[in-house]
């Protein structure tokens, strides 16, 4: 399959595919979800680039998307794109203190956006409401005709994308044109040549969701767009759209599987293809993946915002181990930084791909520390190398881990040990301060449905199998985990948790 010769990342059409293909069902209206073709999406993408120059936006400004998935944030993004202007996806969950921010340090001259988040924010800048059928409308503002797209050079910044803010105030990303072409077009180039639907829940202000949206139109496929993720929806659009292809990141999986009920009847046979990423995937929820979709090829994949979705994949003729992320893909230069700054086979994932950013916006002390002296981007993501195969696996996060009695614990590793015990769905570990082992692992487990469990018999399956050191002090049984950001659960909020039920309990006071 080949990729479309353009230098512009918003002009990425299959320049082989038929105007009149299906491009796009948007399901924001589930009872009538609305089709689009790829000639309505073309022409859509250009009417917002020739209405936006028409209002006298000028290329290298930057225009905020605050909106929920739907497909006119698709058609948006690529003709702000298009017109050499820079996109500012926004998180809508921020708060409007950061979301204020952004605009400050974006220096945002324009907003597209749905009605919820309109009636959030007060701006005095021009404002395009998706929702608005007036003259001052976003449909008002398009400008229908061929349109010549820009040329934005090698250096030209596509988006600014924002980090989470979870330690502290978001940081500008900036992304290329050239960089995130080659990403796409890598991504292209070895895809499948067939027809597929792939399933877009996670919000596209993420990276995940934006990348896999704009590879499908890469390759002339057809986007299922769901507004939001929910399990049950997630699940029923498979079934009802037949869907062929599953990007999500492992924890939306395992809330689809956490109620049995959901798939028990479900036809899951359109799945060939299903990549996970963005955390560690555990061998229980592997084996159910595969249960759940026993003709379909299953991927762990990983990628950065700063970096680029591209880092691991399979060899030409050897697919990843379960589990792993694979091996370095052509292009990629990496190595594993252990905390003495030595290579190593587990440590920090240092990294450079043609993907890479050209450094956080505004903020140069932050950009110096990010990169190392040979221009690899120090991820934070801890991986372990396969001594046997070479394979990479995601261990966890550097800033996750904690130490407990001058041992090293990774909570993704101790959740692993937790839900391999048959009646534990899911797991959270956090640390909380202990005045002798400087900190201890706590734990939030989710159980199976109609599964009874006590916190002793956690605490013995988790001694049984794992180091001493690793198992949670104390269990907390939650109904669900809470979640932040697409998929991922809330381990700040969790922390905090714990660490004001642990300074009550018994097993803090016997240290």
């Amino acid at each position: 399959m080949g990729a479309r010769e353009t230098a512009n990342l918003g002009d990425i059409f299959d320049p082989n595919g038929a105007a009149d293909r299906l491009a796009l069902i948007d399901c924001r209206d589930w009872v009538a979800p609305v089709k689009h073709t790829y000639s309505q999406l073309d022409e859509a993408a250009n009417a917002c680039a020739r209405g936006l120059l028409a209002m006298g936006f000028k290329p290298g400004d930057a225009i905020a998307m605050l909106s929920a998935n739907r497909v006119e944030f698709i058609t948006a993004y690529m003709g702000i794109l298009r017109a050499g202007m820079i996109a500012v996806p926004i998180n809508f969950k921020f708060s409007i203190k950061t979301i204020e921010f952004i605009f400050g340090d974006s220096d945002i001259k324009a907003m597209v956006c749905d009605a919820p988040r309109r009636n959030d924010l007060s701006t005095d800048l021009p404002v395009f409401n998706f929702d608005d059928d007036g003259p001052n409308g976003y449909e008002a503002m398009l400008d229908f005709g061929p349109f010549d797209v820009s040329d934005p050079g090698e250096d030209g910044i596509a988006m600014v994308l924002y980090t989470s803010g979870s330690t502290g105030r978001p940081k500008g990303v900036p992304l290329t044109h050239a960089g995130h072409l080659w990403a796409h077009n890598f991504r292209v180039e070895r895809a499948p040549d067939s027809n597929h639907r792939l399933l877009v829940a996670a919000p596209l202000y993420h990276m995940n969701a934006l990348c896999v949206s704009l590879f499908a139109y890469g390759i002339g496929a057809t986007v299922i767009l769901l507004p939001e993720f929910t399990a049950e929806r997630y699940i029923a659009a498979v079934e009802r759209f037949r869907c062929t292809w599953l990007t999500s990141v492992p924890t939306m999986l395992a809330m689809c599987f956490a109620d049995p009920e959901l798939t028990k009847n479900a036809d899951l046979s359109s799945v060939s293809i299903v990549r996970m990423g963005s955390a560690p995937v555990s061998p229980k929820l592997w084996a159910r993946v595969e249960e759940a979709f026993p003709d379909a090829s299953i991927m762990n994949g990983y990628g950065t915002t700063e970096a680029g979705p591209v880092v691991f994949g399979p060899k030409p003729e050897q697919e990843p181990p379960p589990i792993s992320v694979g091996w370095p893909s052509p292009g990629v230069r990496l190595k594993l930084v252990d905390v003495d700054g030595n290579e190593a086979d587990q440590g920090d994932l240092w990294h450079h791909t043609p993907a890479i950013m050209p450094g956080y916006l505004n903020l140069p002390k932050k950009t110096e520390e990010a990169f190392s002296e040979d221009g690899l981007y120090k991820s934070g993501d801890v991986f372990r190398r396969a001594p046997d195969t070479g394979a990479y696996y995601f261990v966890g996060r550097v800033d996750d881990m904690f130490n407990c009695g001058g041992e090293n614990i990774y909570p993704a590793e101790v959740e692993a040990v937790l839900v391999a015990h048959p009646d534990i769905e899911m797991a959270c570990v956090v640390p909380v301060p202990d005045e002798i082992k400087g900190m201890k692992p706590v734990a939030f487990v989710v159980l199976m449905p109609g599964a009874e469990l006590s916190e002793q018999e956690v605490k013995q399956f988790a001694l049984d199998i794992a180091p001493a050191y690793q198992h949670p002090r104390k269990v907390n049984f939650m109904d669900e985990l809470p979640l932040a950001g697409p998929g991922k659960i809330d381990r700040n909020g969790l922390t905090q948790r714990a660490r004001v039920m642990w300074a009550g309990s018994p097993e803090a006071k016997a240290g």
